[in-house]
């Protein structure tokens, strides 16, 4: 009986191959008319059939449930034949509704489950903003080109954030062609997905039909964004150099520019931004603001949790971080203690300043709280300890069920991922678009002390951080499908 059933899987996995090729062209049909679809927390549009098989998987593996192919398929083909408006819809969920809750599916056809389940959405075709919204690129590194392919990724139906040109000084003859090849290459994080050309004439970048001008200038009064037709322009600012209020308010001098986000903590009076932590405290009047640090964002959606749920009384946090461009290729001077020495060849003792900013973030963890950080020789991909004593006895067991619910059903699923493999390393999360991802396999824990490991993307992850701020900040505000977290909407 045992080899019988071997004989099973082969064509099981192509039957759901077939379903999830079949559920390509659907998810993009609805992507276009700005229907975005996610399966528990993870988006859908521009994967491929593996990619989407793996989200299946993923979910079985950590939403404890057996929604498959077979399932989501179903549901996305009856959404594909409704007069859907702009939403996000999480069709594992809905299937998880429909199929595993008893009775429901014999009692009703899908269509008719999702005439209920989607009602507020059918027939509202409410653009996600009246008009799209002209972006601006102030550098463009490590963060300005991550941010430019998601920027072009999430065109959908044109009618939201739009990456209308980018700013950076002139490096040589050639810039145009270098600035274009380090969009469609990159040493961690592959290749581009999609075209890119350059109209060396218009001196423009052509990426996925997107076209974005390159404008050198070396500081922001030399740039008038209107001789490029750009109006009301959010600019974000990822070369660090202007943080504070002051500084950053000369972007707003630029003809053509409205609001300005800096991709690093800002000083003084500067509001940092956490998506999915303070995200409320950032008005459609404001407009200078900053995204905070990779760090900050990472540690704050966990922190939040644990405080809300068990009450935090001290902790310590070390940052085992990724070397970054400050540090020296090779031994050399720097002005910060320790970062002159070879980055790819030495651990480094630092300092980090997320804890200092989570006090602004969480209040209530004023003087609870010490951190640093250790730069290590790899490229990419950072882990925070959370070292936490608690406010009552809690097991690793029970500590791990919380943080694996609420990265999937609470207002932090798109900040927070969690994993319980015993073999996950760094390279693993490459790419990863959560803020974190919590190895639950590592927590440890007594009495009322506990361990966390927090895995992030310090770049990828915090780039998709800044986009979701940006797009609160736009005004884009999608109906999300089915509705069961406080703040929805954001990509």
């Amino acid at each position: 009986m045992a080899l019988e059933k071997l004989d099973d899987y082969l064509p099981d996995w192509r039957e759901r191959e077939a379903l999830a090729e079949s559920m390509i062209p659907i998810i993009g049909r609805l992507y276009r008319k700005n229907v975005v679809t996610y399966c528990y927390g993870r988006a859908l549009h521009n994967q491929g059939v593996i990619q989407i098989m793996k989200t299946h998987r993923y979910v079985r593996q950590v939403a404890h449930n057996e929604l498959s192919e077979f399932e989501s398929y179903p549901i996305l083909k009856a959404l594909d034949g409704l007069d859907l408006g702009p939403c996000h819809i999480d069709i594992g969920k809905l299937a998880n509704g429909y199929f595993l809750e008893p009775n429901k599916c014999e009692t009703m056809d899908p269509e008719a489950y999702l005439l209920r389940e989607c009602a507020e959405v059918i027939g509202r075709h409410v653009p996600p903003l009246e008009k799209p919204q002209d972006i601006v690129l102030y550098g463009f590194g490590r963060i300005g080109r991550l941010l430019a392919r998601l920027l072009i990724e999430k065109m959908g139906s044109g009618k939201q954030l739009r990456l209308r040109a980018i700013v950076v000084r002139k490096g040589s003859d050639d810039d145009l062609i270098k600035r274009a090849s380090l969009l469609r290459r990159d040493s961690v994080h592959g290749g581009f997905e999609g075209t890119i050309r350059v109209d060396e004439e218009n001196a423009c970048i052509i990426a996925n039909g997107n076209v974005i001008h390159l404008i050198h200038a070396g500081s922001p009064e030399e740039v008038d964004y209107a001789q490029y037709g750009i109006k009301d322009a959010i600019v974000i600012d990822n070369t660090g150099v202007w943080r504070t209020e002051e500084a950053l308010g000369e972007h707003l001098k630029s003809k053509g520019a409205a609001k300005v986000i800096l991709t690093a903590p800002g000083k003084g009076n500067v509001k940092n931004i956490v998506s999915g932590i303070n995200s409320l405290e950032l008005d459609f009047e404001d407009t200078i603001a900053a995204a905070a640090s990779c760090t900050t964002n990472a540690i704050a959606p966990p922190l939040r949790a644990i405080h809300d749920e068990f009450g935090i009384l001290n902790g310590h946090i070390e940052t085992v971080h990724a070397y970054t461009n400050d540090q020296n290729l090779q031994d050399n001077f720097h002005k910060k203690n320790r970062r002159g020495r070879s980055a790819p060849l030495n651990m480094v003792i630092t300092e980090t300043g997320a804890t200092n900013a989570i006090v602004k973030l969480i209040p209530e963890l004023a003087g609870k709280l010490t951190g640093n950080a250790i730069r290590v020789p790899t490229p990419n991909v950072s882990l925070a300890i959370l070292n936490l004593t608690l406010g009552r006895d809690v097991s690793v067991e029970e500590v791990n069920d919380f943080l694996r619910h609420t990265s999937l059903h609470s207002s932090l699923q798109r900040q927070m991922e969690f994993t319980m493999s015993p073999e996950v390393v760094s390279t693993d999360f490459v790419g990863n678009r959560h803020a974190c991802i919590i190895d639950g396999g590592a927590t440890l824990g007594s009495e009322n002390r506990v361990v966390l490991y927090v895995w992030y993307d310090n770049e990828f992850g915090y780039a998709c951080q800044v986009i979701r701020v940006v797009q609160k900040w736009s005004g884009i505000k999608y109906p999300l499908i089915p509705a069961n977290v406080a703040e929805i909407g954001f990509a």
